[in-house]
């Protein structure tokens, strides 16, 4: 994979006419050690986010030992890549055989479940040959929690109603050797109290259920920083977590779990692409919705963008996007800022999409392919620099920003 020094010297070397990732690791090894420093508790990766090997590699070398895996071929694939990691199945609705396997083959001993026909059938699945029941499990609960300070919501697929959590830790805490309740505020969360809400209800469960708690796991939802989107600093979220869960009643025995994907991973990756036509405010680029674009696509998500053209000289003006593909449907609103005189021909690199973008290309219609290189450069933005922290913002207030 070549090196360069930043995404200019890419379209200076390769002029491509195919889009080119540009990885750096150095920002996800930043991120990782962050986490690992900062977080008062375990973080594991949330592999759907980004499942590149080469990625997968830089964060366990920086310190991220537990993976959140979320279906048996993520299994495969973090146990292949590293075989001494820890693996979390944490999808809480998963098939007998990819339970059995990830249990007697690869080695996983945690999962999480929100109901009890998934309790069952991880008790099955685990068991021996003769029957017996497994007696090294780490099961975590799922519990529904509100997604109204996120950007994505994750608040209705998944997870366990607070007025009935109780009976379900009861007859898993029968079966766990550790038991755990987890929960998800959703993607992007922009302010510390959502994880504060949570932890409330995960309080009142726990009470409810009367049963001791071994891990409390607060899933994902760290954000990153996008264009309209600039959450706190994450020290903020730390530390409203850390004084929630210490309130808990059962802090003094639990472990404190979270589960980072796209804070872990989104500054990893942007993407360069070449501007193939220009009509009014629309540019027609080589790369979109079945590409590294489709949450710009899909759910309107913002990009930090940047022309690589130096001789682009106008002020700035708002455009869209047309992937390359024959559907309509390829299309990113934005708003995308750029210089107003851009034109066919020049190069953009689009960053922030380390996080379901690279992840999440098809080859659709023919397109596709591309080259990886790496740059030594900073990514476009930055939770990581140190410069975030708010001085205004004392410890023992929760931000509502």
């Amino acid at each position: 994979m070549h090196s360069y020094p930043d995404a200019s010297a890419v379209v200076r070397a390769l002029a491509p006419d195919e889009p080119v990732i540009v990885n750096r690791p150095q920002a996800a090894a930043r991120a990782a050690r962050f986490f690992v420093e900062a977080f008062p508790g375990k973080s594991l990766y949330a592999v759907k986010a980004n499942p590149s090997p080469d990625l997968l590699r830089v964060l366990w070398d920086s310190g991220v030992t537990h993976y959140d895996v979320a279906s048996i071929a993520e299994v495969r694939l973090v146990r292949a890549t590293l075989p001494e990691a820890t693996l979390c199945f944490m999808h809480p609705v998963k098939t007998a055989s990819a339970i059995a396997e990830a249990y007697k083959v690869h080695g996983v001993r945690t999962f999480s479940l929100d109901t009890q026909e998934e309790l069952d059938k991880i008790v099955a699945a685990t068991a021996d040959d003769a029957g017996e029941a497994a007696t090294d499990l780490a099961l975590c609960v799922r519990l529904r929690v509100s997604s109204e300070y996120s950007e994505l919501s994750l608040a209705s697929k998944f997870g366990i109603d607070l007025a009935d959590a109780g009976p379900l830790l009861q007859a898993t805490r029968q079966v766990a050797d550790s038991l755990g309740i987890c929960f998800h505020v959703g993607s992007q969360a922009m302010t510390p109290f959502a994880y504060v809400q949570a932890l409330e209800r995960v309080r009142a469960a726990i009470v409810d259920a009367a049963v001791t708690i071994d891990i409390v796991d607060v899933g994902g939802g760290f954000p990153s920083i996008y264009p309209g989107m600039e959450p706190p600093p994450l020290e903020d979220y730390f530390g409203a977590i850390h004084r929630a869960a210490e309130s808990l009643p059962v802090s003094y025995s639990s472990e404190l779990w979270c589960e980072p994907g796209r804070a872990l991973c989104a500054e990893y990756n942007s993407v360069v692409v070449k501007v193939e036509k220009r009509r009014g405010d629309e540019l027609y680029i080589n790369d979109g919705a079945y590409g590294t674009l489709f949450d710009a696509a899909h759910i309107g998500w913002r990009f930090p963008v940047k022309c690589l053209n130096a001789d682009r000289a106008g002020g700035e003006a708002e455009f869209a996007f047309y992937g390359p593909t024959c559907d309509d449907g390829d299309f990113m609103k934005g708003p995308f800022l750029l210089p107003a005189d851009i034109a066919a021909g020049d190069y953009i690199e689009i960053g922030m999409l380390g996080a379901y973008g690279a992840a999440m290309k098809t080859r659709f219609n023919g397109f596709g392919e591309g080259e990886i290189v790496l740059a030594g450069d900073e990514p476009m933005a930055s939770q990581y620099r140190g410069d975030r922290r708010d001085p205004r913002m004392s410890d023992n207030v929760v931000s509502l920003r």
